[in-house]
């Protein structure tokens, strides 16, 4: 004789997060601006949304990304709204694909973590399969722990590569960020037209007695912009286009470096590491002549700063 079967659901909370209500967000990040990552980026804000939209339990909120550095929270635009929205109630689960999306610094990534746990609001990491609203906290610190660790090991492995192409005399350069070229398909840095004439007309200018202040004046008066198109110049960027080695057809390479992992801040290199100078590394826009003129003057100018200051 067989008896009924009633079936007695489980408690809401005890589901997977599989099969509940769930408002569902996605955190991803890549840490450079170059083409491969942005579509690295692309790939995964993609798969991040047919994922989230595949499940019928699920809600689908939105998928948060960053292109910066994942060391400080603060630099993160994307990373800041999702927890502004989290703050808001407008999410249940953040989908991570690893601890090193949301952070190195295992101790602020930790501290979210906690503060997200407290609102109720879970992150599944992908690698792990770790949820961390049913996971020991324990369990989540070594694996953010562990990211961190790795994090730090890639960081010297590139450090280390990135050195080994500057002793081949092989230049690494963002052309974007300095007026008058542009790379070429080769990936050696090819002259603008339009753009290197600005460059010439900064350095005559200088030559000519006028002032980094001058210049600033005589360019936003002529609607001349600078390399991102803005209309308004910086005394310290055309300070620094006047010596720029790149102009004579040198690189120097490891002017500056990274001394600590977690901070990612930049110091300049005053002999603590090796520096390397690739000549005839591309066509240059300023002859050298003009160009070490310029140098003795910004020389004898900031001595003569110096003198006045002490008077």
């Amino acid at each position: 004789m067989s008896g009924y079967v009633i079936k007695i659901p489980q408690e809401e909370e005890n589901r997977t997060i599989w099969s509940r209500q769930l408002r569902v967000a996605a955190y991803c990040r890549v840490s450079t601006p170059y083409e491969e990552q942005q579509k690295s980026l692309e790939k995964q804000i993609e798969y991040f949304t047919q994922y989230i939209k595949r499940n019928p339990f699920w809600r689908f909120v939105a998928v948060y990304a960053d292109n910066a550095s994942g060391l400080h929270a603060k630099n993160r635009p994307g990373y800041q709204k999702m927890l502004k929205d989290c703050r808001k109630g407008k999410i249940d689960l953040i989908l991570v694909k690893s601890l090193s999306r949301f952070g190195r610094d295992a101790k602020e990534t930790m501290t979210t973590i906690r503060r997200l746990k407290q609102m109720g609001i879970g992150v599944y990491i992908e690698l792990g399969g770790i949820n961390t609203l049913t996971s020991p906290d324990s369990v989540v610190d070594l694996y953010a722990a562990f990211d961190q660790a790795e994090s730090q090991n890639k960081s010297d492995n590139i450090k280390f590569g990135l050195r080994r192409r500057m002793k081949s005399g092989k230049a690494m350069l963002n052309h974007s960020q300095f007026l008058g070229y542009t790379k070429g398909p080769d990936g050696v840095l090819q002259v603008v037209p339009e753009e290197a004439e600005i460059v010439r007309k900064i350095f005559d200018l200088y030559v000519q007695g006028n002032g980094v202040r001058k210049i600033k004046r005589y360019l936003e008066e002529h609607g001349i912009k600078t390399v991102t198109g803005k209309r308004e110049w910086g005394t310290s960027t055309i300070d620094r286009m006047l010596s720029n080695e790149k102009y004579i057809g040198q690189v120097l390479m490891q002017k500056s470096y990274t001394p600590d992992f977690l901070t990612g801040k930049q110091v300049k290199n005053d002999g603590q590491l090796d520096m390397y100078m690739v000549e005839d590394a591309h066509e240059a826009i300023i002859d050298r002549e003009t160009f070490n003129r310029v140098q003795e003057m910004k020389g004898h100018i900031k001595h003569t700063v110096q003198m006045e200051q002490t008077l």
